[in-house]
């Protein structure tokens, strides 16, 4: 099974508001880069389509160690929320779905597909790859905002 490295990063101007996210997928010394946009998104939502688009990418079942810094992604996995909405038919209180509910389950079939570890790194911090990923989401919102202003 291939080992890699993903590192993601979703961002929003506003919240809601213009949406990018980014991710970088190492597999020993090759890098690959993907990015995208949304017109009206929140960050949660990008930091989850990072994800999912990373993941994506993917060809085979892998062995990955996903790096994010955002917590609700990383908790939702690693505390067993994820499960519980599942459990619950994505509801976290009656009558209260689960906000991104598509988003979960499609992460949620991605992480039955490949062995994942999750990860919490430092937002805009020292992890080089992961500020980059903040610098591809960030670039896809000023790329995109300027066109749609156009």
């Amino acid at each position: 099974m291939k080992e890699i490295e993903l590192y993601t990063d979703g961002a929003c101007s506003g919240n809601p508001g213009p949406g990018g996210w980014g991710c970088v997928l190492c597999y020993g010394e090759i890098k690959k880069e993907l990015s995208g946009f949304e017109a009206h998104t929140t960050n949660n939502r990008m930091e989850l389509t990072a994800a999912i688009e990373g993941l994506h990418a993917l060809n085979q079942p892998c062995s990955v160690k996903l790096y994010s810094d955002s917590s609700y992604l990383i908790n939702a996995f690693s505390l067993g929320w994820v499960y519980n909405w599942e459990k619950k038919n994505w509801l976290r209180k009656p009558n209260d779905e689960v906000p991104n509910k598509e988003l979960w389950i499609e992460l949620l079939r991605l992480s039955r597909t490949h062995r994942i570890e999750w990860i919490k790194v430092k937002g805009h911090a020292d992890n080089e790859l992961n500020n980059r990923c903040d610098r591809l989401a960030v670039g896809q919102i000023k790329e995109n905002s300027t066109k749609i202003r156009s």
